[in-house]
């Protein structure tokens, strides 16, 4: 009985692994977001964060959509997915999809974040899963905010939308404990110590951290900030071949627990 039940036990990683598989080798996925799974791991990302097909999932701030080509068709058939963002400019890349393929994204719900009165947003406690790829840094610069910082109210606008023993996934452009705590107001990086103190001080609790998107070559310290370095290649060809030998920033990958 002990085998069987170990057996089973055993199974289950390797079914919900498969399921995200499948979700990132989507048909739908546009060939050139692609190209950067080498940079950005999301097998290796979502199922850190235990994304199950089944979930109500958030996306704060989608952008183009890069992860929504993943986790639609990962939830469109048993769970939800909410894409929250800038209302309601911050969501024409989802709109986008939208239109071009309603199959696919027509069930993605849109969302204000953060959110103000009288627009839509999360209702709260319905999360199972908030994940927010390469946007803390620019809720710290005060981005859309005419610099000033609003980190800590998107925190617990995170928090307030999960459920009880709900998960934040965290992915952001690392910056060194020892730069200086300025460099994060400029420079596009944001320290590890940080994300974790506002997650703390939003109410949630540490559940861990993976270095799946870790890149060593990656020095934090470039001319433009994390926007010299691919994609964005803001210094355009200037040493862009010194760049592309480098790839995308060295990023942390954290997971963090509302108290259930």
């Amino acid at each position: 009985m002990v085998i069987a039940i170990a057996s089973v036990a055993a199974r289950e990683p390797r079914t919900q692994r498969q399921t995200l598989a499948q979700a990132v080798a989507a048909p739908t996925r546009t060939p050139a977001n692609l190209a950067r799974d080498k940079y950005r791991h999301p097998l290796d990302t979502l199922s850190f964060f235990g994304v199950s097909p089944g979930d109500t999932v958030v996306e704060i701030w989608p952008g183009g959509g890069w992860y929504t080509e993943i986790l639609a068709p990962l939830t469109r058939a048993k769970g939800t997915l909410y894409a929250a963002g800038p209302w309601p400019d911050g969501l024409k890349g989802v709109q986008g999809l939208q239109a071009k393929d309603a199959t696919t994204y027509g069930a993605v719900k849109l969302a204000a974040f953060p959110w103000s009165d009288g627009q839509p947003k999360v209702p709260d406690g319905t999360a199972d899963v908030v994940l927010t790829f390469r946007n803390v840094h620019n809720w710290r610069m005060g981005y859309q905010r005419g610099g000033q910082d609003y980190a800590a109210e998107a925190f617990r606008q995170m928090y307030a939308m999960l459920k009880p023993g709900g998960t934040l996934g965290v992915v952001d452009h690392r910056l060194p404990e020892s730069a200086s705590e300025e460099r994060e107001k400029n420079s596009g990086y944001i320290k590890v110590s940080t994300v974790r103190r506002l997650a703390e001080q939003a109410g949630f609790r540490d559940a861990g951290a993976s270095e799946v998107n870790a890149n060593p070559r990656d020095t934090a310290d470039w001319p433009d900030g994390v926007w010299t370095l691919p994609p964005s290649y803001r210094l355009k060809d200037i040493d862009r071949a010194k760049y592309e030998a480098i790839g995308e920033s060295d990023r942390m990958t954290l997971k963090f627990k509302k108290p259930g």
